[in-house]
């Protein structure tokens, strides 16, 4: 497959921080390995949101964790739809489950899962969790186990 048939819009371009929250700015590719089970993780250590009753700013690093199915992120847009939360009000568990969804809907992953560790903010650090597994797949049941299983660092 020529990758340049994939109309990717932000790669190699300058691109507008957008002002607001924005999923339209995401984008994903075809998987070259989709035979294969593989983990694909980011780091995104300079997450910044905004509390959505003081405005105030909450800092916290984000790890996105996944197995592509057919599709997959493609990163540069992933940086844009972060910095897109960066005048956003939300809780730090919707903001978790909010990149959970989004990504969920663009690349209809096997397995994801997002986390944040997000720094304190009158003492106490918030560190919320949320994954998916593949409904009907070994996945499924992955993500239960995980869940059940889960340990913040």
């Amino acid at each position: 497959m020529d990758r340049k048939e994939e109309h990717l819009q932000s790669l190699g371009r300058y691109s507008k921080i957008p002002e607001t929250y924005a999923p339209e700015v995401l984008e994903a590719f075809e998987n070259q390995h989709p035979e294969r089970d593989y983990w694909v993780q980011f780091n995104c250590p300079e997450f910044t949101a905004l509390c959505p009753i003081t405005g105030q700013p909450d800092f916290a690093e984000i790890k996105i964790m996944y197995i592509p199915d057919k599709k997959m992120v493609e990163s540069k847009s992933l940086k844009l739809y972060m910095f897109s939360f960066r005048n956003h009000g939300d809780f730090h568990e919707d903001v978790i489950n909010i990149i959970l969804n989004d990504l969920v809907k663009l690349m209809d992953p096997r397995y994801i899962e997002v986390v944040g560790f997000f720094l304190p903010r009158g003492g106490i650090s918030i560190y919320p969790y949320a994954n998916y597994g593949k409904p009907g797949t070994k996945f499924e049941a992955m993500a239960e186990e995980r869940m059940k299983n889960y340990q913040i660092r």
